[in-house]
């Protein structure tokens, strides 16, 4: 079995790749199917729960809570309930969260750039099955 981290020189070395890392889990919290959308989605600001999942169409009740509460966790995502009548709940990005959306942003926008070829690939490969 394989430590998750190990001491190297006074500080902590990570390593995605060792089944045992946190940073596997952490790394799944940011880059899952529901994390990374909403994670981008937060990048334009603060948002209410309701307004998140309409945002990131398709994500259930469930998940987009639990992929929220993962990420508040791992420090990505700010929690802000105010006890008001109904209650009001906001999230927001930390500034690791900001940091990490902005890199993900990146590869979104790249992958969306890249769909014709994309598509053009997965036509070419689908026609020879």
């Amino acid at each position: 079995m394989s430590e998750p981290a190990v001491e190297e020189q006074g500080s902590l070395e990570f390593d995605v790749f060792a089944r045992n890392c946190t940073s596997r889990a952490t790394l799944e919290h940011v880059t899952g199917r529901w994390g990374i959308l909403a994670l981008a989605a937060l990048r334009d600001g603060t948002l209410r729960f309701n307004a998140l999942r309409r945002r990131v169409d398709g994500v259930s009740e469930k998940m987009l809570a639990q992929t929220l509460q993962a990420l508040e966790r791992d420090g990505f995502v700010r929690r802000d309930a105010q006890a008001t009548i109904p209650p009001r709940v906001d999230y927001s990005l930390t500034p690791l969260g900001e940091a990490t959306a902005t890199r993900l942003f990146d590869l979104i926008e790249f992958v969306e750039d890249r769909m014709l070829e994309v598509t053009a690939n997965q036509a070419a490969y689908d026609a020879k099955k």
